[in-house]
């Protein structure tokens, strides 16, 4: 059935340019490589998602944003907040109440200090539901089972909140190997308290991402970096059946606009049952949303 228009949506990934140009993943400027196209572009992904950049302007505007958002269905939208430079993220949680949700990435490179800007950034306000694990994107990469990660793995338990993860072979020209989605397989064996969630498909693992969401029970999915007619057809069978409660929904707003992804929504072959917690049940759960939901 086409997507019930009646429920509200939790994007779990919108790039909000909320640290005045700087990323929280700096490092990986020194490790993506380039062809001429992508110079011309701009970005290393522009080879992939055509139009993103027609969407700076309207992304650094919140009211913009917000209006996109009101006109879509999405409630709630999980946006960067960076350890150095959080003032607009934090602004954003102010301005408007319920809307937004903040994500963390650290580098575990810098070993206790990264553990440190973890748990300062998070303590600054609670709208920040969670940090980010992106081993292809820090500069010397760090694969998801070395032993730099641990101490922010235990950190999100102490602190209570979810670690996203960067799984699958990246867009950007950078090496995959440190992000394959079989390494979260030992992680999720030591750390049964930690709530993981999926980021950006697993491809070409996918069907091992499905067996890793069956086995383990705080292990979960999310859509990001993927248009809906892409979304890996096991995914979406696993989502339908077993893994009702294990896949949720991510707009990717801006790198793909709204309008696209919620009119290909409703071609997605979800059953009637599988549409609420896919669109937003899931997340709330996870990120301890339920409050925030709109009544």
């Amino acid at each position: 059935m086409p997507r019930p228009r009646d429920i509200p949506a939790i994007d779990l990934m919108m790039s909000l340019p909320t640290s005045e140009g700087r990323s929280p993943l700096g490092g990986a400027a020194n490790l993506i490589k380039v062809s001429p196209k992508d110079k011309e572009g701009g970005s290393p992904i522009g080879y992939m998602f055509k139009g993103a950049a027609d969407r700076k302007e309207e992304a650094a505007d919140p009211a913009a944003v917000v209006a996109q958002m009101d006109k879509h269905g999405v409630a709630i939208a999980q946006i960067p907040v960076h350890p150095d430079s959080p003032e607009g993220a934090l602004a954003l949680f102010e301005a408007y109440p319920n809307r937004f949700i903040g994500d963390v990435s650290v580098d575990p490179n810098l070993a206790m200090d990264a553990v440190r800007a973890l748990e300062a950034t998070v303590k600054l306000h609670p709208n920040v539901k969670s940090m980010t694990a992106a081993p292809s994107f820090v500069f010397p990469q760090v694969p998801l089972d070395d032993k730099k990660w641990y101490p922010l793995y235990a950190k999100c338990i102490e602190l209570g909140i979810p670690m996203n993860v960067f799984v699958g072979v990246p867009g950007p020209r950078v090496p995959y190997k440190g992000q394959h989605p079989g390494l979260l397989d030992e992680i999720a064996w030591f750390f049964p308290e930690l709530q993981i969630v999926m980021r950006h498909g697993g491809e070409p693992w996918t069907a091992l991402c499905c067996k890793l969401l069956l086995k383990w029970p705080n292990l979960h999915y999310c859509t990001s970096a993927f248009a809906p007619k892409y979304y890996p057809r096991d995914v979406l069978d696993f989502a339908n059946k077993r893994g009702r409660d294990k896949v949720m929904f991510t707009g990717y707003y801006p790198v793909l606009s709204y309008d696209r992804v919620m009119a290909e929504l409703d071609d997605l072959p979800l059953r009637d049952e599988t549409w609420e917690p896919f669109l937003s049940g899931n997340a709330a759960r996870v990120y301890g949303l339920e409050e925030m939901l709109p009544k």
